[in-house]
């Protein structure tokens, strides 16, 4: 086959649109850091990418859904510890109430402190956290506790399991069962308590003592449970943690260019198209047509 002048020059002009096009490409890498720009420059490597994408969005969901079950349950806890500190001051004046050798004032007087700690503990069941009432359950929008009239509270709770998904098929309980905690039994034993002290009410404080010595027992196998799982929330979290590792790793290793790589290669480009300039220069003569112009 005979070799023109011009497709000498055609070919010279495809390389280098070839080169210019490999050095656009390393140049783009150093730029953006990555590997491919377009799904085009590499199928396989976008395909995967979308995969690994989505792991790394999935574990960075669960990360919220982690953040909120902390949230429930570090309260819950605060809820639980204050409530407990209450019904420990309202023993101590139960048992000081129940001695015979105080006047009416000073039953008068610790009646109305007991009124107070009722109300506080009213205050902690009705606890809020963004708008969401977190000792009723999945019953969220209403306050489990309310004002039943003349100082009586009343329970309407919500029992049902608060569940918040900490990983892929895993599901953790974040709240407390309610019904443990600030049951009608609870507020009607404080209110007989305030009201037997007042002498309005015809309870045996040695009976009612008993009753709050069993309430004070279930609360505190409610906040042994809730310490459990919160223990298991941390493991969890541990977990998740260093799937979030990994899957980064894998996001960085099938995308991220190696910089030192691409400088290299593009240097390498840079000289094969300096020598292909270089040839193409050669061969592209002037000929006796250019003189005839």
């Amino acid at each position: 086959m005979r070799v023109t002048q011009g497709m000498l020059a055609s070919n010279s002009i495809r390389n280098l649109s070839n080169s210019y096009t490999q050095m656009g490409k390393y140049q783009d890498q150093l730029a953006t850091g990555k590997k491919i720009t377009k799904p085009s420059d590499d199928p396989v490597v976008a395909m995967k990418g979308m995969y690994y994408r989505s792991n790394l969005t999935e574990v960075e969901q669960y990360k919220r859904n982690l953040s909120e079950s902390y949230l429930w349950m570090e309260n819950s806890e605060a809820g639980i510890e204050q409530v407990n500190e209450a019904l420990q001051r309202v023993r101590e004046l139960t048992v000081q109430g129940s001695n015979g050798t105080l006047s009416e004032s000073d039953k008068e007087a610790i009646a109305r402190e007991v009124e107070q700690i009722k109300k506080d503990i009213m205050t902690v069941a009705n606890t809020q956290i963004a708008g969401r009432y977190i000792f009723n359950g999945t019953n969220t929008s209403n306050p489990p506790v309310a004002d039943g009239g003349n100082g009586a509270l009343q329970a309407n709770l919500n029992t049902n399991n608060y569940l918040v998904e900490v990983s892929r098929g895993v599901s953790l309980k974040a709240n407390i069962n309610p019904d443990n905690i600030f049951n009608q039994e609870l507020f009607d034993t404080l209110q007989g308590i305030q009201e037997t002290l007042e002498g309005i009410g015809t309870g045996d404080l040695n009976i009612l003592l008993g009753t709050l010595d069993k309430r004070l027992d279930i609360l505190s196998a409610e906040r042994s449970e809730l310490g459990a799982r919160y223990n298991r929330l941390e493991m969890v979290e541990a977990r998740i943690d260093q799937q979030e590792v990994i899957a980064t790793r894998i996001l960085s290793d099938n995308e991220d260019a190696d910089v030192e790589r691409v400088i290299l290669d593009l240097t390498t480009q840079e000289s094969i198209h300096r020598a292909a300039l270089s040839v193409g220069a050669r061969i592209i003569q002037p000929t006796l047509m250019d003189f005839l112009r």
